[in-house]
């Protein structure tokens, strides 16, 4: 699968060199050169860039993993003619406070502005140190990884790249759901940037 990328600072390497490793296609999405570009690129030689707009026209399927606050600015100039959009990203405010006072999700919004993409909530309940490794001790139990959107295929899709990075995949819902996503993140997050737990830990799901 050819997978294009628009951010690939931590979330956005982690992801995409676990998926390279997993045979899917890299390209960085980049209209310019910037240190994340220039890192990533040492890091993994076998991505590829191409213009934001031409990385997305060859893709199959799109990662979100800028900053929250530049989503709108990056968004509102791009096509992308119905294709899975899989929103990593976070609106995180002042004191680890949702960015958007949960008054509504920060994928609803990344939908607003990019109205012709399928936007599936996803990679974005935990930091990156359990993007770029998630095996953990406990024959059996897989770490979870919930999912959002409206579009079945589209989730039906990146299920099966959430399943490539030995995560379950677990269907949260309509795109409306990505608003408990953000809170859960945000747990995380206080949990371990803030109050210092330790960052190897993720959710799992068990069923009776």
């Amino acid at each position: 699968m050819k997978i294009a990328f628009i951010g690939i600072g931590n979330v956005g390497f982690a992801l995409a060199a676990r998926l390279q490793k997993c045979r899917h296609e890299i390209i960085i999405a980049a209209d310019k050169a910037s240190d994340s570009v220039t890192k990533a690129l040492l890091q993994n030689p076998d991505f590829t860039t191409a213009a934001t707009q031409k990385a997305i026209d060859s893709s199959d399927v799109v990662f979100l993993a800028t900053p929250f606050m530049a989503n709108e600015e990056v968004l509102k100039t791009l096509s992308f003619n119905g294709k899975t959009l899989v929103d990593c990203t976070n609106p995180v405010g002042p004191g680890i406070s949702h960015g958007l006072n949960s008054v509504i999700s920060g994928s609803e919004r990344v939908q607003q502005w990019a109205p012709d993409a399928k936007v599936v909530k996803a990679f974005s309940i935990y930091g990156f140190e359990n993007l770029a490794e998630s095996k953990f001790p406990h024959p059996g139990i897989l770490p979870v990884m919930l999912l959002a959107g409206n579009d079945l295929k589209a989730k039906t899709t990146v299920s099966l790249l959430i399943d490539d990075l030995g995560f379950r995949p677990l269907d949260a819902g309509s795109l409306d759901q990505a608003l408990y996503l953000e809170h859960l993140t945000l747990l995380w997050i206080k949990m371990v940037r803030r109050d210092g737990h330790h960052p190897d830990f993720t959710w799992a799901y068990l069923e009776k």
